[in-house]
């Protein structure tokens, strides 16, 4: 008798993605309207444009910028549309929201660009637990992306899993 341990985990072939990879590099940063406002109510087109033009945009190199209007003022979606013109220049992405969305914008674009045939007939474990906190909507993009290819979806720890989802195959085998 062979008192040799057995990683049953390792042998399993379970393959373990942790959505922290898919986490945004660079730092988020966030550029409100507001304080471009008359009285932080009111857009005023000739101002605005003015203040935008004497705006260091270098401060945005190479960071991701969360465009949001936190002040109660409609603003029209031209201004969203020149603070994304001259910032585009500069920061590696520019999206609507605060910093929240950003992250979640951005990790789903980074899901979105995985190819699923890596993970073809395979059995998949999303990594639960971890340091970062994680949005929801990275746990659907994996989902919608992986569902049709692998052999088998789960949620968890390769020790420890919650079954999400195996295919009709799988389910006859057992």
């Amino acid at each position: 008798m062979s008192d040799m341990i057995v990683n049953k985990v390792a042998e399993s072939g379970i393959v373990t993605i942790n959505l922290e990879d898919f986490y945004p590099k660079q730092e988020i940063v966030v550029f409100d309207l507001k304080k471009y406002l008359f009285r932080e109510m009111i857009l005023k087109e000739k101002d605005f444009r003015e203040a935008l033009k004497t705006t260091d945009w270098q401060q945005y190199a190479q960071k991701i910028v969360a465009v949001t209007n936190t002040a109660d003022a409609i603003i029209p979606m031209w201004a969203y549309m020149l603070v994304t013109s001259y910032l585009e220049p500069y920061a590696t992405d520019v999206i609507f929201g605060d910093e929240k969305q950003a992250v979640q914008a951005i990790m789903v674009k980074h899901i979105e660009k995985t190819d699923p045939k890596e993970y073809e007939g395979k059995r998949i474990v999303i990594k639960g637990c971890g340091d970062i906190e994680i949005p929801e909507a990275a746990y659907i993009a994996i989902t919608n992306k992986l569902r049709p290819v692998v052999k088998s979806l789960m949620y968890g720890e390769p020790c420890s899993t919650v079954p999400v989802y195996k295919t009709a195959i799988a389910l006859t085998r057992k």
